[in-house]
Parts: structure tokens; C-alpha cells; sequence
């Protein structure tokens, strides 16, 4: 892979769950007005729900900005094994429409999606999150890691009393 242009990318992080009161709208505004503003590479790790939303997305989004790239970041090589057939099917789909998979090629262990997660991070300078109230979620801890590396943070959930407004005050609040 060629060096990743940090500074133009986006990634996102989401629940598994995506509630009805998910404002579909407001994110395709969101992730337009980004690309407008010069963003051109999009980081997803493949998980069911708000990633695979989000990836599907910036796919439809390439017929219009064909210049938009789609970066996954798979966190091991069976992460679908106990998807149902429709879900693998999606998944694999937006896999050979990526362009670029990263992969390892291991299975499914102990502390591999926190691992790509923060790889995700790592390549970014803003993420996108869908987080609502679970603040010990995987997305949770995803967005306190964005933070403290500094990455802006949007959070995309229409839910107004999000815990991302709670991590945000006490990163605020410790980092002044």
C-alpha cells in the first residue's frame, strides 16, 4: 500500500445496531460536505451495522467522486464466520469493491478488533462515530482512543444525550 495521506482521511466507528432514529440524511450530508472539503480516503473495519453501512455508502458515493477512496480494515480472516449467509454475502461484496483490504491472515483473537480499531485511528485525522449510550462499547473506547491521539471527532448518532458528549467533557476536561 502507498503511504496513507493521514490528513485527508476519515474513519468510522459505530454500533452493530443502527436505531430507527438514525437520521440517513444528515450522514450523506455530512460525508459530502467532507469530500467537498478535500477528504478523499474513507477507513471502515468491516463489522456488521454502522461500518458496513457507512462503507456501502462511500461506495455509492464513488459514482459521483470516483477520485474517493474505500480503505478496510479487516481486524482478522474470519471475522464473518458466524454471520448469516445474507451478511458474508454484503461483506465479501464490499471486500472486492474496497479500494484496499488489509487483512491479516489469522484468526479471530483476544484484543483483534481493539487492534484495529486503533489502526483505523492511527490512519486518520477525523472520525466519524455512531455512538449512543453504551460507554463500553468497542465504539466507546474507539472514539476515547480518536481523542487522545488527537483525531477530530464527529459523532453522526442523532441521539442528543450520547455518551460521546460525556468521553468529550472529560477529555476536554483533562486536557484543557
Amino acid at each position: 500500500m502507498d503511504a496513507l495521506n493521514c490528513i485527508n482521511s476519515i474513519c468510522f466507528t459505530g454500533h452493530r445496531y443502527i436505531r430507527e432514529d438514525f437520521d440517513e440524511v444528515r450522514f450523506k450530508k455530512i460525508v459530502y460536505a467532507s469530500i467537498i472539503k478535500g477528504f478523499d480516503t474513507f477507513i471502515c473495519g468491516g463489522a456488521l451495522g454502522f461500518d458496513t453501512y457507512a462503507a456501502e455508502e462511500i461506495l455509492k458515493m464513488k459514482k459521483e467522486f470516483p477520485h474517493i477512496k474505500l480503505h478496510l480494515y479487516l481486524p482478522c480472516n474470519n471475522q464473518d464466520s458466524h454471520w448469516s449467509l445474507a451478511d458474508r454475502m454484503k461483506y465479501n461484496k464490499i471486500i472486492r469493491r474496497a479500494d484496499y483490504v488489509d487483512m491479516p491472515d489469522i484468526p479471530y483473537y483476544d484484543g483483534c478488533m481493539r487492534a484495529r480499531n486503533y489502526k483505523m485511528v492511527d490512519n486518520s485525522s477525523v472520525c466519524f462515530c455512531y455512538l449512543n449510550n453504551d460507554a463500553r462499547s468497542g465504539t466507546a473506547q474507539t472514539v476515547r482512543y480518536a481523542f487522545k491521539q488527537g483525531l477530530v471527532v464527529f459523532n453522526v448518532s442523532s441521539d442528543p444525550e450520547s455518551v460521546f458528549t460525556v468521553i468529550k467533557e472529560k477529555y476536554d476536561s483533562r486536557h484543557g
